[in-house]
């Protein structure tokens, strides 16, 4: 069949050599590629597995495929087996014309030197009766060299009959396909266009303003999914049903005069006493919604005189569909990206702009309560995508060895230190020392995948907190981030998925859930909802709010079982005390609509300062042409540094082939400032910070660096 008949009998293809095989239980298949996901159903495990061995087999070949073409058509879908046949008989047809024009030639050539022999014998004749012999001989060859020659007009008239009307039938299949792609492109845009219809019209509507009615989670307290992280590979469709997640626990706020005065009734409180919850002393206290008003935002401004602005963005136009159309299903770490895409800012920095509400740990310090201390802990883990809200541009990747401190130590009390230690996959190891009790390191792997309509990224790795004098140590992972309307339409940034944090001293548990953005839901955009619980499952604060604008923590002072929902799970009702503001944040800075949304913080991180390390960020000469507005010269310079840390990258294996060949170990490369180390706590293989690097600022010695700029 040709591709226009099969577009109408076929639901569609799927190119293997990129494909994801994968399965979802003992029966089902789940093929994806770029927009494209398939769900198949096996009779049998058995047969199941048959289907999986013979697709991997049959991606195999399709790479081994691709990889040995010359030409640029390595990225189309094959064809279908129809088509095959087609196109193998019409290359047979015209190879077979191609011999008969190949044998006519050497016919003629055979025939044209007989005609040239009988010609010259018949210039040397001297008697009249040999002359009419070969006359006659010459007249026989001169008509088998016509009928050769009118053999071979023939063959490559119908050679060339033949080549037209396959071209013409190509020239219909090409114009076919190119009709099907605007087809495409205008329904993308029709739907873009509706898309945002309906999010104004949602918006205006009156009768899906939101109401703080209560909060999600399971009767156990947990709010984790069953399905993990799936939707996250999910590339076809987003459920964001908001029907089929029915609050499974209420929280009904209690009178805290009646409770105060009946001490007994509190059951499910926190190790302390009712009565603290509203003491003006408290540490819940001091971080509500009143201490945050502009004399308290003056107070906690640096003591040292940072910059408040960096250049405008200056407003470059760019084909994004030109440049994305090929990168669909490919990792975004491996596709060459101009800086228009980007901000001035390197993955380090925006993993260092996590500190920006750093005050909630100097707090948690102060709690005496774990429970307590959970709270400002699972503030803090949501405080750190609240600069995401607007921030859609990606962030420079940074280069193998690239580093960026950041030393507050004299204004905040901390001092923090990131380095590049891995290229691909990109890995980055993060270490913050506060002298004002707590230690955070983590060490994130940022997994990205452009999925045509969308971008997931996905932050790998384990992000840990201890307190110097408590001891206790708290373990999370973050949400996943999706970028919507990649190719048409404004383009906005969702955080979903959930979180949970550990207290692994004294196993006391939160759960946070990210509610992804529906059109249908009447819940309050950018939601996030939560229990702390301890080490025996008992809930003691209600955690609320938004992950772009506050948190807010409400103890529970009695819980009881309600109704049963209509999926069989039991909710559980929390009668809580009002709310406190533990988090909320900051205002942005004054024209930050034209220097890439950045916070207050995030205009000072690239800030130039001395005495850094010549690997620091805020060396990269791209970053910085930028940050100045450079945008072409900064792609230039972009380039270089890419391809410096290719031949880098080049050397280091043509250095373990050899050591290789020689029967000798090659470590490869080696973090400058960091060491892989096996976590006590997780078991799981981590980079942590094994000193030298405030030394080595102090004395100004950075021989050990490498020359990566």
């Amino acid at each position: 069949r040709t591709q226009a008949e099969m577009a109408h009998t076929c639901r569609g293809t799927i190119n293997l050599s990129t494909a994801h095989i994968d399965t979802e239980d003992s029966c089902n298949i789940v093929l994806s590629n770029g927009g494209r996901t398939y769900h198949l159903k096996a009779n049998s495990e058995v047969e199941r597995q048959r289907w999986v061995t013979a697709l991997e087999l049959a991606k195999a070949k399709a790479i081994r495929m691709r990889n040995n073409q010359s030409d640029d058509s390595g990225d189309e879908e094959p064809a279908s087996q129809s088509d095959k046949s087609e196109l193998h008989g019409t290359l047979k047809t015209l190879s077979s014309k191609l011999e008969d024009l190949s044998t006519c030639n050497d016919l003629i050539a055979k025939h044209g030197a007989a005609l040239q022999r009988s010609l010259s014998e018949l210039e040397n004749l001297k008697l009249p009766a040999e002359s009419g012999e070969k006359i006659k001989a010459v007249n026989e060859r001169a008509t088998l060299f016509r009928i050769t020659s009118n053999a071979m007009i023939n063959a490559c008239r119908d050679f060339l009959d033949l080549a037209e009307a396959h071209s013409r039938k190509w020239q219909r299949a090409l114009q076919y396909e190119r009709e099907q792609r605007i087809r495409l492109e205008e329904t993308i845009e029709q739907l873009a266009k509706q898309h945002n219809s309906l999010e104004r019209a949602c918006r205006g509507a009156p009768g899906l303003s939101s109401s703080s009615t209560g909060i999600t989670s399971t009767a156990k307290g947990s709010v984790q999914s069953a399905k993990g992280e799936a939707s996250d590979e999910d590339e076809e469709t987003e459920y964001f049903d908001a029907m089929e997640d029915a609050p499974a626990f209420i929280t009904v706020t209690a009178d805290p005069k009646h409770h105060r005065r009946s001490g007994s009734n509190l059951s499910g409180a926190s190790e302390g006493h009712p009565e603290d919850w509203n003491l003006e002393d408290s540490v819940f206290e001091s971080s509500n919604q009143s201490s945050y008003n502009e004399s308290t935002c003056k107070d906690l401004l640096p003591k040292k005189r940072r910059r408040t602005r960096i250049p405008d963005k200056p407003n470059y136009s760019l084909n994004l569909w030109s440049i994305m159309k090929n990168c669909i299903g490919k990792e975004l770490s491996k596709i060459p990206m101009p800086v228009n895409f980007n901000e001035p800012l390197s993955m380090l920095q925006r993993l260092t702009e996590d500190l920006e509400y750093h005050e909630l740990l100097d707090k948690a310090v102060k709690c005496e309560s774990s429970t307590e201390q959970m709270c400002f802990v699972a503030a803090f883990s949501v405080s750190s995508y609240s600069t995401t809200v607007h921030r859609t541009a990606k962030p420079f990747n940074p280069l193998l060895g690239e580093t960026y401190e950041l030393d507050r130590l004299e204004e905040f009390g901390f001092r923090s230190l990131c380095e590049q230690v891995s290229h691909h996959p990109p890995a980055a190891a993060h270490h913050v020392y506060s002298k004002r009790g707590w230690t955070l390191w983590q060490e994130i792997t940022i997994a990205s995948k452009f999925r045509g309509k969308y971008l997931s990224i996905m932050p790998l790795g384990t992000i840990h907190l201890e307190f110097h004098s408590s001891g206790n140590h708290y373990v999370w992972r973050k949400v996943t981030s999706t970028v919507h309307n990649i190719i048409v339409g404004k383009l906005w940034i969702d955080q979903s998925g959930e979180i949970e944090i550990v207290n692994h001293k004294s196993k006391d548990k939160c759960q946070l859930k990210f509610t992804p953005y529906s059109y249908f839901s009447r819940d309050v955009p950018r939601k996030v909802t939560g229990v702390v619980s301890d080490a025996d499952g008992k809930a003691h604060y209600v955690m609320s709010g938004t992950w772009d604008e506050k948190m807010e923590c409400s103890k529970i002072v009695q819980s009881s079982h309600g109704s049963t929902s209509t999926e069989g799970k039991q909710k559980t009702v929390y009668q809580t005390l009002s709310p406190k503001v533990l988090w909320k944040k900051y205002p942005l800075p004054e024209n930050a609509e034209n220097m890439y949304f950045f916070s207050d913080l995030a205009l000072t991180l690239n800030e130039p300062e001395e005495r850094v390390a010549p690997t620091d960020s805020r060396l990269r000469p791209d970053q910085r042409l930028m940050e100045s507005g450079r945008w072409d010269e900064a792609n230039v310079e972009k380039q270089r540094l890419e391809e410096k840390q290719r031949a880098v990258r080049r050397r280091r294996e043509a250095e373990a082939v050899e050591a290789l060949e020689e029967g000798k170990d090659y470590e490869g490369y080696i973090p400058l400032w960091f060491e892989r180390k096996v976590d006590a706590v997780t078991g799981e293989l981590i980079c942590v910070y094994k000193g030298g690097y405030w030394e080595a600022k102090e004395k100004q010695d950075w021989s050990t660096c490498p020359d990566i700029f």
